[in-house]
């Protein structure tokens, strides 16, 4: 069977033309430290990073008393994963999310609230575990 020579040169040019865009495309959207958040785990603590923070009362004893620190609930917020069974995702006004982690080998798991414009770290739970 023989393939015809202008077909195969239009399939070599396409496929120059489509690297190079897809290396454009890497090159821009990483320069911009631009994101993509396909997964809804990785969408949701995006909103609750994109949101104003508030932290509630038990959550600010926590930080005061150096239970915990800000960084590990920034690294909550990038890295936990949201058990969406335990979480009240249809919740209107505010919805409610449980986050699993990891903070100092410890399990964690914290309880956040999002509202239109503020996310509210409800309650921080730790377990024993590794």
């Amino acid at each position: 069977m023989k393939i015809d020579y202008d077909l195969l040169k239009r399939f070599k040019l396409f496929g120059i033309g489509f690297a190079m865009g897809i290396g454009i495309l890497f090159f821009i959207l990483n320069a911009k430290k631009s994101r993509c958040n396909w997964f809804p785990n990785e969408r949701i603590l995006g909103i609750i990073r994109q949101k104003h923070i508030e932290y509630a009362p038990e959550i600010s004893t926590m930080l005061a008393k150096k239970i915990i620190d800000s960084t590990a609930i920034t690294n909550l917020l990038l890295d936990g994963d949201i058990d969406f069974s335990k979480s009240q995702v249809k919740n209107k006004p505010c919805r409610k999310y449980w986050i699993d982690g990891f903070v100092k080998k410890k399990k964690t798991v914290l309880h956040v609230t999002i509202c239109d414009s503020i996310a509210t770290l409800e309650k921080l739970d730790f377990e024993s575990g590794e």
